[in-house]
């Protein structure tokens, strides 16, 4: 089964694709869709759009897992996060692909086993999990992977 992870944004969208295969997980892909930072909002959505399109069509998962948003104190940035984020899950959800989605603290009890976890232990428990020589950087691509990651532990995807 292949799983994209995302972790949305209006700069930058992280996403990470693992394969589960009985129990063994392969990462296959991580890295970032970014935007310019001083284009407008409407510009950053196509740009976005378009790439999460090309990912679909070349990764073809079976299974979406998209981070919740949580707010934060900035309902501008939070409004803008969001927007961004519907336009990943309408993309999904016109090629009736799977979608189900996680806040971060599920991400971080799934993969570390503590509600209370670090950014840089979710990254070093990535690193083991996949036997990656260093642990995936920035911290958003660890909770993109993360994402994916906890297709596998749900009981009920499979």
């Amino acid at each position: 089964m292949k799983i994209l992870g995302i972790d949305p944004g209006t700069t930058t969208v992280w996403y990470a694709i693992v394969e589960k295969i009985w129990q063994q997980y392969t990462l296959i892909d991580y890295w970032v869709i970014e935007t310019a930072p001083k284009i407008s909002l409407e510009q950053k959505l196509v740009e976005i759009w378009a790439d999460i399109s090309w990912l679909l069509d070349l990764h073809k998962p079976e299974r979406v897992w998209v981070e919740k948003l949580f707010f934060n104190t900035n309902i501008t940035t939070w409004i803008a996060v969001a927007h961004a984020r519907w336009v990943v899950i309408h993309e999904i959800a016109r090629r009736w692909i799977s979608l189900f989605e996680y806040t971060p603290l599920q991400i971080k009890k799934a993969v570390t086993g503590s509600w209370a976890a670090k950014k840089a232990q979710l990254q070093k428990a990535i690193q083991m999990i996949f036997r990656l020589d260093d642990i995936p950087k920035p911290d958003d691509a660890a909770d993109a992977i993360g994402i994916a990651y906890m297709t596998g532990l749900e009981r009920n995807s499979l």
